[in-house]
């Protein structure tokens, strides 16, 4: 029945046009402005009088002979102002009408009547209204969403094809014809994919017209999809982001640790000491980020977080993935420290790069040399000896960095060099500088026990000093004589 009615609208509006006129399809998205075209060229006598009609059935806007413009009931006064006929373009034969701000109750037959006197001259113009409409602007997560697309009056024949973010929409869809409207419909459950831009693309008679709306997804925003990598260096501090759309209130949010195994099913796992949660009467309520304070390797892994709102039990999984710096001193090559960047996960990784960060007096960083690669050899006698960064990098750029000291990562591996030679020249060093320590030590053994020895008999020492200082007395009075 409803395909029929759409068939007599077309045959009536054929009937309507007559061989003295032109018929003109105008495709208008609502709230835009719609033109509809009317020119006699600019040859043309100047008109006595113009009107412009819809489906036959009453003025929508006419310009007497005295010049005074009156306006259909449809236009009350207050919309005076979206309908316009500009004057300044009568004297090139165009009688175009301006219609702003257009609504799906503008679609229908136009006809434009402009008298000359001795001729009459008639244009029918169809306009076709296209909307985009959502059952719910911000639907939450996990609710029923319909993106529509209606169409008034129906374009007998026409194609409708959905497009999301530019990208044809592969959904379930379909179509209703409502009375001489037609009307195309997405129909989901809520999620970050519906995220974005929907267009609603119509092909007619060769060409196409598009009309568009906006739809967001209320749930947690950031990240802003599941199986986010975060990155973070051994050692450093991270935060795991959770944070809701405004207008939410989440209610009994919980963080969570999955374990390896747990792919299909999630399952909970034991979260580390380092882990602090999101405190309770944080003054941002819609941020549920949590936070590790000193990452470990073994911190890497998939984590959940998740909060009630409206009913729905909204969830969040992530993955932290972590990097070190793995050192070691080679044994064939003297005095040589190889740097290898790890990483838990190193599958979105495309390109390594070692920094060579530089140190003035002052403490300024600068950035020395750079390599490529994911290991790095320095020798120990090189001038490149310092503070050495890793970057690595993804499709769309940098993921993150790790920093070595070379110094300290080979004091703390405890390697040592394997030359024969160094080892011989350090037993001999060593043992040179025990010897001497041991002869100093027996010395001062020695005068302390003389000293003890002569302090045990006081008296004695007297006696022997006294005789000592007669004996010379007695010498110098001989040698007077």
């Amino acid at each position: 029945m409803m395909l029929l009615e759409c068939f007599i609208f077309v045959v009536i509006t054929i009937l309507m046009t007559g061989a003295q006129c032109e018929e003109t399809e105008v495709f208008a998205e609502a709230g835009s402005q719609a033109v509809l075209p009317c020119k006699c060229g600019p040859s043309s006598p100047y008109p006595s009088n113009i009107i412009w009609t819809k489906d036959r059935k009453g003025t929508v806007w006419r310009k007497g002979k005295n010049g005074l413009q009156f306006w259909g009931s449809s236009f009350l006064p207050k919309e005076n102002q979206r309908l316009q006929c500009p004057h300044s373009q009568f004297e090139r034969g165009d009688y175009s009408l301006q219609i702003n701000n257009v609504r799906k109750g503008d679609g229908g037959i136009y006809t434009c009547k402009v008298d000359h006197g001795d001729q009459v001259i008639e244009n029918v113009v169809i306009l076709r209204i296209m909307e985009v409409s959502i059952s719910s602007l911000v639907p939450v997560w996990g609710n029923d969403v319909t993106i529509s697309c209606n169409v008034t009056p129906c374009p007998h024949g026409a194609a409708i094809q959905w497009m999301l973010n530019n990208s044809p929409v592969m959904s379930q869809t379909g179509i209703i014809l409502n009375g001489n409207a037609v009307e195309s419909f997405v129909r989901e459950k809520a999620t970050a994919r519906l995220t974005g831009n929907w267009t609603c693309v119509v092909g007619y008679k060769g060409n196409k017209w598009q009309a568009s709306a906006a739809l967001t997804v209320k749930g947690i925003i950031h990240p802003s999809k599941d199986n986010t990598k975060v990155y973070a260096a051994v050692g450093s501090a991270v935060t795991l982001p959770c944070v809701f759309s405004p207008g939410l209130t989440p209610s009994n949010t919980l963080w969570e640790k999955l374990k390896p195994e747990s792919i299909f099913r999630p399952i909970p796992g034991r979260l580390s000491a380092s882990f602090s949660p999101p405190s309770p009467s944080s003054q941002f309520p819609l941020d549920k980020s949590a936070s590790l304070k000193e990452v470990g390797f073994e911190d890497e892994g998939r984590y959940r977080c998740s909060g009630t709102v409206e009913g729905q039990r909204l969830t969040r999984n992530m993955q932290l993935v972590v990097a070190k710096i793995d050192s070691r001193t080679t044994s064939k090559e003297r005095g040589t420290v190889t740097l290898t960047c790890q990483l838990s996960d190193s599958s979105d990784v495309t390109d390594y790069e070692w920094v060579h960060v530089v140190y003035d007096l002052n403490g300024t960083q600068s950035i020395g040399s750079i390599q490529k690669g994911k290991t790095l050899s320095i020798s120990k006698m090189s001038e490149n000896q310092g503070e050495w960064a890793c970057r690595f990098y993804g499709t769309e750029g940098i993921l993150g960095n790790v920093t070595s000291h070379i110094q300290l990562m080979s004091g703390l591996n405890g390697q040592k060099s394997s030359d024969p030679s160094d080892n011989t020249a350090a037993v001999v060093g060593l043992s040179l500088l025990l010897l001497v320590l041991l002869l100093v030590l027996v010395k001062m053994c020695k005068n302390h026990q003389r000293r003890k020895r002569i302090f045990q008999y006081p008296a004695l020492e007297t006696i022997v000093h006294n005789t000592s200082i007669e004996r010379e007395e007695r010498e110098r009075k001989r040698e007077k004589k």
